[in-house]
């Protein structure tokens, strides 16, 4: 066994077909802003709670070594749909509910848990499947 193990999830990263307009599609419904405004069409970083990170890359547009003075990022890609999720309290659930509606975002699901947590799952344009989870879906959340 490890005898060190990581902590927290520090990145998460989506592959799109348009990163400015995924960029202002996560700023609208979640209230998230990029770290660099002034980003490339090749990858958006968003801050999010808790110092975590939203990367969107272009999809394709990380397939080659990145190379810069003090090292490298390896390629990378992905293509099709991913999933991941939110967490929120449950005192929340509703405003979430009327906000995707507000914004003409169809809730494709709502999962009830045996723990008594609920889930709402949606999708982003890119089709990725995002879900907003309650406390009692997992045993540490």
């Amino acid at each position: 066994p490890l005898d060190m193990l990581p902590f927290r999830l520090l990145e998460t990263a989506i592959h799109v077909t348009d990163v400015r307009a995924s960029r202002n599609w996560y700023a609208r419904v979640f209230g998230i802003e990029p770290f660099n405004p002034n980003h490339d069409d090749r990858l958006c970083a968003m801050n999010l709670p808790g110092a975590q990170v939203l990367l969107i890359f272009k999809r394709g547009g990380s397939t080659k070594t990145l190379t810069f003075s003090d090292g490298a990022i390896p390629p990378h890609d992905a293509s099709g749909t991913t999933h991941f999720a939110f967490a929120i309290p449950e005192a929340d659930l509703g405003k979430w509910r009327a906000h995707l509606a507000s914004l003409n975002i169809p809730i494709e699901s709502e999962m009830k848990w045996d723990r008594g947590g609920t889930s709402l799952y949606f999708r982003d344009p890119d089709g990725h499947l995002l879900e907003l989870v309650t406390p009692g879906v997992w045993p540490t959340y």
